[in-house]
């Protein structure tokens, strides 16, 4: 199944090394290729040096591809961080 949705980045600081790590270790047991894109480039969102090479600032939209088994599950939980700025206010 493949799945793909827009989401803005709304921490203050962007996608920083926080919020990045925490990606990662959501998508790290998942068995489902997740893909960031913004500007053209996109990366393997399970490599935290993919997504810091976005350097996406506060505002950036980025679309989100997931493919495989979980897709909707992985996105429903990847929406909801970003959507909660991964914890920070």
């Amino acid at each position: 199944m493949k799945v793909v949705t827009t989401v803005k980045i709304k921490n203050n600081l962007g996608l920083h090394i926080r919020p990045a790590a925490s990606i990662v270790k959501m998508l790290k047991n998942t068995k489902c290729d997740v893909t960031f894109t913004y500007k053209k480039e996109s990366v393997n969102a399970k490599s935290i040096m993919g997504i810091l090479m976005l350097a996406l600032k506060k505002n950036s939209m980025i679309t989100i591809t997931i493919n495989g088994p979980d897709a909707d599950k992985v996105m429903d939980e990847l929406t909801i961080a970003f959507e909660n700025s991964f914890g920070e206010k």
